[in-house]
């Protein structure tokens, strides 16, 4: 029996913290990888390291939507609008600005697309086994971090 792909669970838990964080009448922030697959935001912002915090509060932003997929919305830079696309795996942090308070989601989550396929002596293909599947999730164990940013 073949494992079910699980959705990533990122996006669901961005936009739990996003209304935790309006809620307390706090103001949300996102601290995106910018140089990762799909991320588009104004580069004269990013930061040495990589980085780029954005206020994503109703007064500071337009049409925002945080979908499974694809977090969009617009937002003024110095004055000049930008239509920010952020995909949520790029997404390292939601907290608020007052206090902090929020989640680290630790390394850039690129989305899976299953285990590949293995040619078969007989010419077919077949999935990679579990055990394989069980090596990359202790790779991946040992690989995973979490650090403060404040």
């Amino acid at each position: 029996m073949a494992e079910q792909q699980l959705t990533s669970r990122r996006p669901y838990l961005i936009r739990a913290l996003y209304d935790w964080v309006l809620d307390n009448g706090l103001t949300p922030h996102l601290l995106v990888a910018a140089d990762a697959p799909g991320v588009d935001v104004p580069r004269q912002f990013v930061t040495d390291d990589g980085k780029i915090t954005v206020n994503v509060s109703p007064g500071a932003v337009r049409g925002l939507s945080l979908d499974n997929e694809m977090i969009h919305f617009s937002a003024r830079f110095s004055g000049a609008n930008y239509n920010v696309v952020v995909p949520p795996g790029a997404v390292l942090a939601l907290y608020a600005r007052e206090n902090g308070e929020g989640m680290l989601f630790g390394e850039v989550e690129t989305p899976e697309e299953g285990p590949a396929p293995v040619a078969t002596d007989d010419g077919g293909t077949e999935d990679v086994s579990q055990a394989d599947n069980a090596r990359d999730d202790e790779a991946k164990k040992k690989r995973a971090h979490l650090k403060v940013v404040k």
